[in-house]
């Protein structure tokens, strides 16, 4: 583990220019110690681990840190340094379920939770196939049928298929950067995971979207362009309709059913935690947070294919469904030039995928966070990071990561 950054947290009470807060949480610096202690930063619960404590078995290689990797800018580097230099807080690398390569940096170690973001639509699509296998669930069926709310607003007219593969044709966009968009004004403030000035104390009398699911029924409409099912197009708030379905059907909080039928049989060494709105529900889009070594571990769930430690937990014909690509599949995504660029060739279930063939495909978190399975090598990489910029589209420190990523679990020792 190296040092946490010189300017972040300095001090007992700390410094008053290096204190975190929800404000400044997601800024570099300050990301590199908020991204780590989110059950500080803002409102989290817990998701209990179970069973005997596992022994995660080691076969290091030092031979993959000599590998030298040329990154998004041309550069040659070795592993460890183009992972520092592209802002990685955790890397850890698994192959036929042993530890090849582990390591950290900026203050974070194997004993901390770190927040996932979006990588959690990923577990919380795979948490809808257990339940949709449990009540036999139409997915080409519109989610209103299931959550009455929603009737009125553009999740209506869409099945629960274009739902999980963000082809829900809404007039709401996903924007990061523009503090006056939709997104940041007024549905990460609802998630509890942007910040406005006075927003956490917003009271449920006084506010008509208190929380996300207030956001959802009441506030997104219909795009003109496309019609359901014809074009990807990324919106967190897929995954946040997937995730109240999985409350309102099985008649848990998520943050429940996802310990009960996931985390507390995986064999993990931690309990996790999952961000909460200001109605106390969970994050569905982007709030898991577990130890890196953790969240490996579901890695291996789906590179099994829903198995582990002996048990079929998921459904083996929802995870390889998200391989299963057909024309349609194929043309919503080139529909969308927005990822030309990027190595990315479709994207299903809430995974993105790099090579169907190979079985080659990843969870994705903003500022860096990727769990990448492939089969064909029996490999597993996790990474968490705390880059500057939040969106992976166009960015060198992600795609140089990438890069390293499918280098080494396509390349070493196989």
């Amino acid at each position: 583990m190296k040092a946490q950054h010189p300017n972040v947290m300095t001090g007992y009470p700390p410094e008053r220019d290096s204190q975190v807060t929800f404000a400044n949480y997601t800024i570099t610096p300050f990301n590199t110690w908020g991204f780590r202690n989110m059950d500080s930063v803002t409102r989290t619960a817990m998701l209990p681990r179970g069973g005997s404590l596992p022994v995660m078995e080691e076969a290091l290689d030092a031979t993959l840190n000599e590998r030298v990797i040329t990154d998004a800018d041309g550069a040659g580097r070795s592993l460890d340094d183009l992972l520092q230099t592209h802002n990685a807080d955790g890397f850890l690398m698994l192959r036929d379920g042993k530890i090849k390569y582990e390591s950290y940096w900026n203050g974070y170690s194997e004993h901390q939770r770190h927040i996932w973001y979006s990588m959690t639509k990923s577990l919380v699509s795979t948490a809808f196939g257990i339940l949709a296998e449990q009540h036999n669930l139409d997915l080409s069926a519109s989610p209103a049928i299931y959550i009455p709310e929603l009737e009125g607003s553009a999740f209506e007219r869409t099945t629960l298929q274009d739902v999980l593969n963000h082809a829900s044709a809404l007039a709401f966009k996903e924007n990061y950067v523009d503090r006056e968009s939709e997104f940041l004004q007024y549905y990460a403030p609802a998630l509890g995971l942007g910040f406005i000035p006075g927003a956490q104390d917003a009271q449920p009398a006084d506010s008509e979207i208190f929380g996300i699911y207030d956001f959802l029924a009441k506030f997104i409409q219909p795009e003109d362009t496309w019609q359901p099912g014809q074009c990807f197009e990324y919106n967190s708030a897929n995954a946040d309709i997937i995730g109240w379905m999985i409350a309102r059907i099985s008649g848990k909080s998520l943050q429940d059913y996802l310990a009960e039928h996931i985390w507390s049989k995986l064999g993990t060494n931690h309990d996790a935690a999952i961000v909460v709105d200001r109605a106390c529900m969970a994050v569905a889009t982007g709030g898991m947070t577990s130890t890196l070594r953790d969240a490996a571990l579901f890695g291996e769930l789906i590179r099994n294919k829903g198995q582990s430690n002996g048990q079929q937990l998921v459904p083996t014909t929802w995870v390889e469904e998200t391989l299963n690509l057909n024309a349609d599949d194929r043309k919503r995504y080139t529909n969308n030039d927005l990822y030309v660029a990027e190595q990315w060739t479709h994207y299903k279930n809430m995974w993105w995928i790099l090579d169907p063939e190979t079985e080659e495909y990843a969870a994705v978190g903003i500022h860096g966070q990727v769990i990448y399975i492939n089969r064909s090598t029996n490999t597993v990489i996790a990474q968490f990071s705390s880059q500057p910029t939040a969106s992976q589209v166009g960015s060198v420190q992600f795609r140089s990561k990438l890069i390293a990523i499918r280098d080494i679990a396509n390349n070493h020792g196989i």
